[in-house]
């Protein structure tokens, strides 16, 4: 008997959802999430290492090492992890109550969402094959050719974009992005 009803408790789904996600599929989800935008954050955090590692660091075959990795190995894993966090974002912003655009928090980390893998594809993929190859130049010993383009910024925005996002998932401000109609104000909740 308590297995049926637990069965029940787990099917039930917020009123507001869209699309009925059991109890497992929502922590599923919820898990698949959280572990995607933390693996973002870390691929951006080794961006930022491989960046100042080859602007900063104390040879060339070192520097070119940064540039070469930097070049074979973050654009895909970065936006692997963000389309990975977009899809779960959907599936969560249909599913429970938050939605997709009802709430402030969750539209803006929708949006902020989109721009950085829109950016990745757009401004950081193109690039790396320019970077490949100072990286290789550096490396082989010959002598250093024109710098490439400034790569602090990609790691320095996209850092301060998902810490923002990280923020808002937890602080949840702002509040609905608009009141419905009919209810009385006691019963609206932020």
């Amino acid at each position: 008997m308590a297995t049926q009803e637990t069965d029940r408790a787990t099917h039930r789904r917020h009123p507001d959802a869209r699309i009925p996600l059991s109890r497992r599929l929502r922590k599923t989800t919820l898990i698949a999430h959280i572990v995607s935008a933390g693996a973002w954050i870390g691929i951006d955090v080794m961006v930022a290492v491989l960046v100042l590692t080859g602007r900063f660091g104390t040879t060339d075959h070192v520097r070119g090492l940064a540039y070469e990795a930097l070049a074979t190995f973050v654009v895909w894993p970065m936006l692997t992890s963000g389309l990975i966090c977009l899809v779960t974002g959907l599936v969560l912003g249909l599913g429970t109550r938050w939605g997709l655009l009802r709430y402030w928090w969750v539209a803006v980390k929708l949006v902020l969402n989109l721009i950085l893998c829109t950016l990745i594809l757009v401004a950081l993929q193109p690039g790396m094959d320019e970077v490949g190859e100072y990286g290789r130049t550096l490396t082989s010993g010959a002598p250093e050719p024109a710098f490439i383009s400034d790569l602090l910024y990609p790691p320095a925005v996209s850092l301060t974009a998902l810490t923002f996002a990280t923020v808002l998932a937890v602080a949840k401000p702002w509040g609905r992005l608009r009141r419905r109609a009919g209810r009385s104000p006691a019963a609206r909740r932020p």
